[in-house]
């Protein structure tokens, strides 16, 4: 045989190999089909900095992440079996697997260490701290994770709350009503609608951002959380997961104007820096707390978590025995701690 031949030979053998090596790698790559609770913004950047730097294929994995509507939808996905993981509120889940008990879904990293739900009013409209709220109109989409802590925080506060005019508001519409003086007050993330009424125009000296974290609503906030089959079936998926989700979330926290980069290009109405101040905000507030710089990222603390599942009772009617934190947050896929130390 000539040397030509050879070199043909050799040559379709090579491609042949590289053929088989990259569809072994492709077949080796596990789908993920994760949700978010809300749309690509600010706080959001960890999920996709993981996905931009290449962590999730990294550990094998092939992840979707696709947007939501609320604190309720990414359980509802969660229950029905169509995502394998999202992230959503630890408070909501407790009460959605209290009223579904066959769907034993469960938080497995604590993102927002304090919760971002807050009450957003104007000083202009007369609300500067909680007992304002009494004669005034507070506008509250009803799928809304601030609003569901509505009771606790009035009670907490001595509110009144027959003296409070609840408006069922869409959330696209909520900060733009506020804006407009159309309610005085609304429930929110504080990232999200403190970023968004100063967007719209409102002078921040007037707005008023009252954290119910600061207010005597002593809960967690969003969490990872996974669906019970999945977790089942892969536990080593989820734990790889975690691994590659602590990555993004440590560059997140260590350059969060680079990090930014990766939600702007995937929302078109996005502007960065309206987003990299969100961020900043949830990473000051939510995520990076005095808890999280003692004890790393990712887990709880179970007494504060049980602590916090009374509280829900105070306002909450558990229709089952209720739940300790262990049923609702499991410690296992974690990564090692000195691992999520920062």
């Amino acid at each position: 045989m000539s040397a030509v031949g050879v070199i043909h030979r050799t040559g379709i053998v090579a491609a042949a190999f590289g053929t088989l090596v990259l569809g072994a790698t492709a077949h080796a790559q596990t789908p993920v089909k994760f949700t978010l609770d809300w749309k690509f913004e600010g706080p959001a950047a960890p999920f996709v900095v993981a996905i931009d730097k290449g962590y999730f294929k990294a550990e094998g994995l092939d992840v979707t992440i696709d947007t939501a509507g609320g604190s309720l939808e990414p359980l509802n996905r969660l229950a029905s079996g169509t995502y394998d993981m999202g992230f959503g509120d630890i408070n909501s889940l407790i009460k959605f697997r209290d009223a579904n008990p066959g769907t034993p879904i469960k938080a497995v990293f604590m993102v927002y260490n304090k919760p971002p739900f807050s009450i957003v009013g104007r000083k202009s409209r007369g609300v500067v701290k909680p007992k304002d709220l009494e004669g005034k109109k507070l506008g509250a989409p009803a799928p809304d994770g601030a609003y569901a802590q509505w009771k606790i925080f009035t009670q907490a506060n001595g509110i009144d709350a027959s003296k409070v005019t609840i408006e069922n508001v869409g959330f696209p519409v909520r900060e733009p009503m506020l804006a407009a003086g159309q309610v005085d007050a609304i429930t929110g993330f504080s990232f999200s609608s403190f970023i968004n009424l100063k967007d719209r125009g409102v002078p921040v000296d007037d707005i008023t951002v009252i954290l119910m974290a600061d207010y005597g609503v002593n809960l967690y906030g969003n969490a990872i959380i996974v669906n019970p089959k999945f977790a089942a079936e892969k536990p080593d998926v989820v734990k790889k997961f975690l691994n590659a989700f602590l990555k993004g979330l440590k560059d997140t926290v260590k350059d969060p104007a680079t990090a930014v980069d990766s939600v702007v290009k995937r929302n078109d109405v996005a502007k960065k820096p309206v987003e990299l101040e969100r961020l900043q905000m949830a990473l000051r507030d939510n995520m990076v707390t005095s808890e999280v710089k003692a004890n790393g990222f990712g887990g709880v603390d179970m007494q504060r978590l049980d602590k916090s599942i009374d509280q829900i009772a105070l306002t909450y009617d558990f229709k089952n025995p209720k739940p300790k934190g262990a049923d609702i947050f499991d410690a296992s896929f974690l990564p090692p701690a000195a691992a999520r130390k920062m």
